[in-house]
């Protein structure tokens, strides 16, 4: 099976065949740790790309690979007549993808989705992606756009350093992870040149810039600015040198990019320095802390050190020191047409100023990719067809998972049965088109668990905006009971009633994962207080009164906008996506993480098989097994199985089709199995361009071959003794019938007639005597010395020696038989001249078979003195 599996894997002739995940069988049981094997195996001798049936799984090595992503190779890809014959490489789909729209009457748009958990690879493939798209386009033999190419490609590829800084940051899992999903339209006009592009985000992890997670970081752009920050920079940002925030933990850690971002950011604008004196406004804020006030009726007291910072950041985001902190410690209630000023306790206090600083980030984000988007967006009459690139988060499971983590699932479910979708598709299509009559009906359908978190009329996203749009505050216990009252019809969701915290449990595709209910519904909410909007509108910064103004104006138009919740504004803009997706030809990629702690090269079984799992590969799998899981052509199947070179036969086929036929009429025979044809057609199909073999097809090969070779093995080993056994026996018989170098000097020629008629010159007689067959006996037992050397010729040798060895009679043939004085033969030589020895002592070749059975041919040590006398 080994043999058979790494040719499956690796093609059958080394490195030039597309490789392919095979898995084992064993009745319905599909083990993918044969798939872990196999990454392994590659993993160790640096292959990073595997193919995995229309899947492309990629292992992170952490570590530059520079030789592997060069402009050598992104042209040897690119020219190639057949891309799919080289090594799998991210280029191979890129290039697919990009023929796809080139080569087609009708261009359809293409997607490519790259999947994983945080720090498998996205970020980095997503970049290769697009400097692939860029030099495929750059490289145009049309000049006239040579320039305006150029032009899109560096706003295409600046506007990345800019994304990650604001949108990425360090955690647990990766030092570069991204913190939003996005997908990129890189929009191609009719010659295929890169025109433009879009970029579309989902949900940005705002709250981790007013709460990181345990020893994790804020955004990559806030340590840039005060790691890299000139004192120019520095005063304008009203920062000093070694001043410490309470938002940027963990800053002695080592920050890259700044110098990078502030190149990339003089190309694009010079607006984006007012953002920046924006984002210093934010970490000023975060260092203003309260103090609770020993009357309630009273606000809230302001630290003394804090006021400092309330006073700069009051300045950096161009509004009243008095109003912010106003806004920050009173809350407005509105009783009919009246309005009530309220003191807000410390805890509220700060979740104010939590809530300032995400909805002022979040809303600069949201400018921020506009702006990009306007920078390198082509107008719509100048491209006619896109390459969309998906980087999204992977499927998460926390010791703590919470709102973000059920959105990020809910994605992730939802390209899970896009996937299954497309790829059961892709298969049923390739069977049709081969010839071949097939459908797929046992594979794993996540559409209980979709209907479980967004079905109607009742699930679980319906029933946290129900309880997200009363005006009271949320209870998790109570929260708790009513889900278990309207959800308890579907099996994907189970609750833990000893659990002292209220969660509930749902069964991913990936795994089950628990969600903690305390604290869902008000980030479900994600409340921003007017009086906060009102004051930022007010703000003399000119981006930042915009941004706040525009959203008004948007609030306005849309009746109840306000009011829209996480949950469903996640849930239009991921409909949105799949709308986009399901009209494209999907590329699938899957990131793997090696091991959890980023280290190069190393290779973590358990790790590795959890992702497999979490990024549908098992799956994959599961659905590839239920049909016809290889496949070869026909040359590549005479090769695997009967190892004979490709001379491009066109009759290759009707060989593999008999040599399969044979094997199972073979087996259709055997008493010990019962295998009817109909079972027979289900094992192997011979397509019109393709051989489709069954897991059970290939294992039952597979046994067969390793019973051949294990006979031929045997078979080897009994050669070798014989042939060692030979050589002692042919070394001790030269050195016993050494005399023959006088036979073939001073040996007499024969006269012609005595020639003609037979004779034999025995070495102690001077003359030729003619000696028949039957008297031989008695020659050798009168000889005077134990060894006789005689010249035969012709006839009269060939019975000579076959006298001697005693060979039976056989029908049509002569009759030779020695009646006496046989038994003293130990051995037969033939040497030059004609000259035969025949050696009458006991000697190592004693025990030769001179009479071999009557039945059998002649065979052994006889053959080979036959072979080598006559």
């Amino acid at each position: 099976f080994s043999d058979i599996l790494r040719q499956c894997c690796f093609g059958a002739r080394g490195e030039t065949q597309q490789y392919s995940l095979v898995t084992a069988e064993v009745g319905q049981r599909v083990y993918p740790l044969v798939v872990l094997k196999c990454l392994q195996a590659r993993y160790s001798a640096k292959v990073f790309y595997t193919h995995a049936g229309c899947t492309l799984v990629a292992l992170n090595p952490f570590q530059p690979i520079p030789d592997l992503y060069s402009l050598d190779v992104m042209k040897e890809y690119h020219c190639a007549p057949q891309p799919q014959e080289f090594k799998p490489h991210i280029f191979i789909v890129a290039e697919e993808a990009y023929r796809n729209v080139r080569g087609q009457l009708v261009p359809v748009n293409q997607s490519l989705v790259v999947s994983g958990e945080s720090g498998a690879g996205k970020t980095w493939t997503s970049r290769c992606l697009m400097k692939y798209y860029a030099t495929v386009a750059a490289s145009s033999s049309v000049v006239k756009n040579q320039d305006t190419v150029e032009r899109i490609e560096r706003r295409v590829l600046d506007s990345n350093p800019i994304m990650e800084a604001f949108g990425n940051a360090c955690t647990l899992r990766n030092n570069n992870s991204s913190r939003f999903g996005k997908y990129i339209q890189l929009q191609l006009d009719r010659c295929q040149l890169l025109v433009g592009a879009s970029v579309q985000t989902y949900l940005l992890e705002k709250t981790r810039v007013a709460c990181q997670p345990a020893n994790e970081r804020n955004f990559h752009i806030f340590y840039q600015m005060t790691k890299g920050a000139t004192d120019e920079q520095r005063k304008e940002w009203k920062m000093s040198h070694g001043q410490r925030f309470a938002w940027l933990p963990n800053s002695e850690k080592t920050v890259e990019g700044w110098s990078l971002f502030l190149i990339f950011m003089h190309r694009i604008t010079f607006i984006l320095h007012i953002a920046l004196q924006i984002l210093a406004g934010i970490l000023q804020l975060g260092n203003v802390n309260f103090s609770s006030s020993s009357d309630e009726s009273q606000t809230c007291d302001l630290e003394e050190l804090s006021k400092d910072f309330l006073q700069r950041a009051a300045e950096l985001l161009c509004v009243p020191a008095e109003e912010l902190q106003t806004c920050l410690r009173v809350r407005m209630l509105k009783a009919g047409k009246q309005s009530v000023l309220k003191p807000c306790s410390q805890a509220e206090c700060s979740v104010r100023k939590d809530c300032l600083a995400k909805v002022i980030y979040a809303q600069l984000f949201e400018w921020l990719v506009t702006f990009i988007n306007n920078s390198i967006c082509a107008e719509e009459s100048t491209w006619c067809n896109f390459i969309g690139v998906l980087d999204v988060y992977g499927f998460e499971c926390f010791h703590i998972n919470n709102l973000e983590q059920l959105c990020i699932n809910y994605a992730n479910e939802k390209l899970q049965q896009h996937f299954v979708a497309h790829y059961l598709r892709a298969q049923q299509e390739e069977y049709v088109s081969e010839g071949l009559q097939w459908s797929f009906v046992k594979y794993q359908d996540n559409q209980s668990c979709l209907d479980l978190i967004e079905g109607s009329p009742v699930s679980v996203f319906s029933l946290l905006n129900e309880e997200s749009r009363l005006n009271r505050a949320s209870d998790a216990k109570t929260l708790r009971i009513r889900m278990e009252k309207e959800l308890c019809n579907n099996g994907n969701i189970s609750w833990d009633k000893f659990s002292k915290e209220p969660h509930f449990t749902v069964a991913h595709y990936a795994g089950k994962v628990n969600y903690r209910i305390q604290g869902i519904v008000e980030k479900n909410k994600d409340p921003v207080p007017p009086e906060l909007i009102n004051l930022l509108q007010k703000s003399d910064n000119p981006l930042l009164h915009q941004i706040f103004t525009d959203k008004e104006a948007d609030n306005t138009t849309c009746k109840g906008l306000s009011k829209v919740t996480v949950v469903s504004k996640f849930k239009n803009s991921l409909e949105s996506l799949m709308k986009i997706l399901h009209t494209t030809t999907p590329h699938y990629t899957r990131c793997i993480k090696p091991n959890p702690d980023c280290k190069p090269m190393t290779f973590e079984k358990e790790e590795v098989i959890m992702q497999l799992e979490a990024c549908g590969i098992v799956e994959t799998i599961h659905i590839s097994a239920a049909g016809f899981p290889i496949r070869m052509s026909p040359v590549i199947a005479l090769i695997s199985f009967l190892d004979v070179e490709d001379d491009g036969n066109e009759n290759l086929r009707h060989m593999v089709e008999k040599l399969l036929h044979v094997v199972l009429r073979h087996e259709a025979t055997d008493p010990l199995h019962n295998l009817d044809s109909e079972k027979h057609n289900s094992w192997v199909h011979c397509g019109r361009t393709k051989v489709f073999l069954t897991q059970s097809m290939v294992s039952h090969l597979s046994v067969r071959s390793w019973l051949v070779r294990k006979e031929v093995h045997r078979w080897n080993r009994a050669a070798s003794v014989i042939q060692g056994t030979w050589r002692k026996w042919r070394a001790l018989a030269e050195a016993e019938l050494d005399d023959a170098k006088d036979l073939q000097e001073d040996m007499p020629a024969l006269n012609p007639i005595i020639r003609e008629r037979g004779s034999v010159q025995l070495s102690n007689i001077q003359e030729p005597v003619t000696v028949r067959g039957w008297p031989m006996g008695l020659a050798l037992a009168s000889a005077p010395s134990i060894t006789v050397s005689l010249t035969a010729t012709g006839f009269q040798k060939m019975m000579s020696v076959m006298a001697s060895l005693n060979l039976p009679s056989r029908k049509g043939e002569y009759k030779v038989e020695t009646n006496q004085y046989t038994r003293g033969l130990a051995s037969i030589r033939a040497q030059p001249k004609g000259s035969v020895k025949l050696h009458c002592q006991r000697s190592p070749l004693l025990y030769a078979d001179r009479q071999p059975g009557k039945k059998c041919d002649v065979t052994g040590f006889n053959e080979i003195l036959l072979e080598k006398t006559l």
